[in-house]
């Protein structure tokens, strides 16, 4: 059996997974969040600790095995959410700084105008900015009473959720994180593969507060046994979208997925090449196993089923998400209304902070339906954005995308999206994705599985085929450019 940990921004779950990668049981506890100012979001590092503790133990006793069946543990991490602690008691010194958190903005608009933003790119893959973990250590360090001279003296430890896990499963013996959640610190030199000495002074977070950086798929430490009554080998940590992409065995260059949630979180695998964008996309790792890393190019839709929601709670034109599909169905096409969910400016590749949200091609003609199905459209459009700067970035075609989320049980949602990528798009068995990456890299790191039996653990629910002709699907997508291009700017 594989013991997967799957620690998320909203709850903290652990799935028992069998040797044909099916559940047997889960155990999940909420994770509290707290928002102490505007733009601040914090979590209760012990807090985070005993629920998954405690929704460990519930997933292998609903299994109905013991510890001592568990042949390995995989570990995956809500990203860039950052902490520190005491390395002799344990206790953090301040809450962990969740990485929704803006709070460290103006000091990321400081390294822009030190002109680091070109360095940073080129040696980490990322972007500035507080999305990552790097200025919310140096934030704590700066605001925590005396914390700066404890972390030069070697008393303080610091990590991302995951390296907090291992530390206390493992009783403090272990103080490491992996190579995809070190990839998101804005710390990592992606060529040099390690810590990156320069940066780290330049971020003024000390070197040796990090976690020692291991491959995804390796050698964790072992779970104490008064945790579950015996001793298990953590064999895999992953960042969660990085797990979600090995969950859909997405394992061959040009293999892309994409979780449909509140925004789009899409990753296309790049193989063995760091691929530099050009199109504001992330350079990120994707999992390192044996001495080989493998990568992955990013980009995030910021409305996805918030826009869903809108049309719901904001406008009342449906009665839940759920409703979406039955009532775009009312109408065979959106009939020249396009819907740009611009509600928090434009990601990649436009990236535009200015932009606004808006509804074109009105007329007295246009009833709800119409409306609900152009923001169904606007879904999809959006992520032919980003797939297609992955594409020109990448140099190779998008294989298939292989999705996961909500929104993936909307048929009429899923067809659009194959119709305008003219890809096949793939809906897969398996819901939990992300856990199930985390199971199947444990798996394969311990020998339990092949590296060619993985494909069978997350098979095809249902393909969607394009249908559009390629004219059709061309203009419409030239329609959707353009309505992106009049909502930009700065409206204020």
């Amino acid at each position: 059996m594989i013991l997967s940990l799957d620690q998320g921004t909203t709850s903290s779950r652990a799935i028992v997974f069998d040797t044909d990668a099916v559940a047997l049981a889960q155990g999940q506890y909420e994770v509290k969040q707290s928002f102490p100012r505007p733009g601040w979001v914090e979590h209760d590092p012990e807090q985070i600790w005993e629920g998954q503790l405690a929704a460990a133990r519930d997933a292998i006793a609903g299994s109905g095995i013991s510890a001592q069946d568990i042949t390995a543990v995989g570990i995956t991490n809500q990203r860039e959410t950052a902490l520190i602690w005491e390395r002799t008691s344990g206790k953090p010194i301040y809450p962990a700084i969740v990485w929704q958190d803006r709070r460290t903005a103006d000091s990321c608009e400081s390294l822009k105008r030190e002109g680091l933003e070109a360095e940073i790119s080129a040696r980490t893959g990322l972007v500035v900015d507080a999305y990552f973990s790097a200025t919310k250590l140096a934030w704590i360090l700066d605001h925590v009473p005396g914390a700066r001279e404890r972390a030069e003296r070697g008393e303080l430890l610091a990590g991302t959720i995951d390296s907090w896990l291992i530390w206390k499963l493992t009783g403090g013996k272990v103080h490491a994180t992996d190579v995809t959640n070190a990839s998101r610190t804005m710390l990592y030199n992606l060529r040099e593969r390690k810590w990156d000495e320069t940066l780290a002074g330049k971020l003024r977070v000390p070197l040796n507060l990090l976690p020692e950086v291991r491959m995804s798929g390796g050698d964790f430490g072992t779970v104490q046994e008064k945790w579950f009554g015996a001793e298990m080998p953590i064999r895999s940590v992953l960042g969660d979208q990085q797990a979600a992409l090995f969950g859909h065995t997405c394992l061959e260059a040009g293999s892309a997925k994409n979780t449909y949630g509140t925004g789009c979180f899409i990753l296309m695998n790049t193989g063995a090449d760091i691929v530099a964008s050009s199109h504001g996309l992330l350079t990120t790792v994707a999992w390192g196993m044996g001495d080989e890393l493998y990568y992955a190019l990013e980009g995030s839709v910021f409305v996805a089923g918030a826009a869903v929601q809108w049309l719901q709670e904001g406008l009342g034109l449906i009665g839940s998400p759920d409703e979406a599909e039955a009532k775009a169905r009312e109408v065979e096409d959106s009939e020249g209304v396009v819907v740009v969910p611009a509600f928090t400016g434009l990601g990649a590749p436009y990236w535009d902070m200015y932009a606004r949200g808006a509804v074109f091609g009105l007329t007295r003609g246009t009833s709800a339906a119409h409306i609900v199905r152009a923001t169904l459209e606007a879904l999809a459009f959006q992520s032919r954005d980003v797939i297609g700067a992955m594409e020109k970035d990448a140099g190779m075609a998008l294989k298939e995308l292989r999705v996961d989320g909500g929104a993936v049980r909307n048929d009429l949602l899923m067809q659009f999206q194959s119709d305008i990528l003219g890809s096949e798009v793939t809906r897969t068995a398996n819901a939990e994705t992300t856990a199930l990456g985390a199971a199947l890299l444990a798996g394969l790191t311990s020998g339990v599985w092949s590296r060619e039996a993985l494909s069978r653990f997350n098979p095809a629910e249902r393909v969607f085929a394009p249908a559009m002709e390629e004219a059709e699907r061309e203009r419409r997508y030239r329609v959707w450019q353009d309505a992106v291009s009049r909502t930009m700017g700065d409206f204020a």
